[in-house]
């Protein structure tokens, strides 16, 4: 899951960026609201955390503007703003959750997954496609009932598939989902994965849509064509 991150402390931003990482987390960094606004329009994004004290414009005049322009983001504030009357403030702007600091790497991520889950309209902690099961708190998948070992970069992959249900997704998205800013993989790589997946869970499993990317496949064998 790919999140934009904005936070002005660069040790800070740096320790997050580092920490969901370590979780599985594809960061984008900035420390500025202009510049996250800008990577906002030219990019999609799993969620946000938000920090308040930002130089210029302020956390929360971000947040308003972005929930006036109709964007649904899942936005996680995260800042030391720890008076009642902010928790408010945030709430009632359009945050999804507010997050007093400091906040360790592991909780932020769970609060991240938990208004992903419920912006999807799945409270469901485990990802279920057919006979497929799949955790992204800790990247377990099971096919049939027994447990699949995937790759950090598929379990990615089968992450960015599950999360976007009956969507075909061009090879640029799926790349940009799976390493954000962070660089390029090698020319195949995704060609790889892909064959990986279809190798270790289900032929089917992968959609191929001509000319245009790749598609989760049916939910189970026997819907196959």
């Amino acid at each position: 899951m790919r999140v934009l991150l904005i936070e002005d402390d660069e040790l800070l931003g740096d320790g997050l960026r580092h920490g969901l990482s370590s979780q599985d987390f594809v960061v984008d960094w900035f420390q500025n609201g202009e510049s996250a606004d800008t990577a906002l329009h030219g990019a999609e994004y799993d969620c946000m955390v938000l920090d308040l004290g930002l130089p210029g414009r302020d956390g929360l005049s971000w947040l308003a503007a972005w929930r006036q322009s109709r964007h649904e983001l899942p936005i996680v504030i995260l800042t030391a703003r720890d008076a009642e009357d902010d928790r408010i403030r945030g709430l009632d702007a359009g945050a999804d959750d507010y997050l007093i600091k400091p906040v360790s790497a592991r909780e932020l991520a769970a609060r991240l997954r938990a208004v992903i889950r419920r912006a999807r309209g799945n409270a469901q902690a485990v990802w279920r496609h057919g006979e497929l099961e799949f955790d992204p708190a800790s990247r377990h998948i099971r096919w049939r009932g027994q447990p699949v070992e995937l790759t950090s970069r598929e379990a990615g992959l089968l992450e960015v598939l599950l999360g976007n249900p009956g969507r075909v997704l061009s090879r640029q998205q799926i790349i940009d989902k799976m390493y954000g800013w962070q660089g390029d993989p090698d020319s195949n790589a995704l060609e790889v994965f892909v064959h990986h997946l279809r190798r270790k869970i289900s032929p089917g499993i992968v959609r191929t849509v001509r000319g245009i990317g790749y598609a989760l496949g049916p939910a189970s064998d026997r819907d196959e064509s």
